[in-house]
């Protein structure tokens, strides 16, 4: 298999900031990303479940996108702001890919 270099990132951000997550993905040339619900975890304020709250929101969703090596500056750069008022981590792997002509 002809397999690609990729940047898996991964946010956990209050449910509130779904849409702005969504909105500055695609301004930043995301051409794809997952959103999921977070049932509960663990931080610097402890244990929290979503049925508990977390923080200001109502809960907490993990955004996964894959991009190209040469796009993640851009990404994260606008991802930043988001991040500053508001509950949130981003992480970044490399990864390998199939069909890497789709990011």
């Amino acid at each position: 298999m002809d397999m690609k270099q990729a940047k898996r990132v991964e946010i956990i951000i209050e449910a509130v900031m779904e849409r702005r997550v969504g909105q500055v993905l695609t301004e930043a040339g995301v051409t794809g990303f997952t959103m999921l619900p977070v049932l509960g975890g663990s931080g610097r304020s402890g244990h929290w479940t979503r049925e508990g709250g977390v923080g200001r929101a109502s809960g907490m969703i993990a955004v996964i996108c894959l991009c190209a090596p040469h796009r993640l500056d851009r990404l994260l750069d606008a991802l930043f702001p988001v991040l500053t008022d508001h509950i949130g981590v981003v992480s970044v792997t490399d990864t390998q890919i199939l069909r890497a002509e789709r990011f």
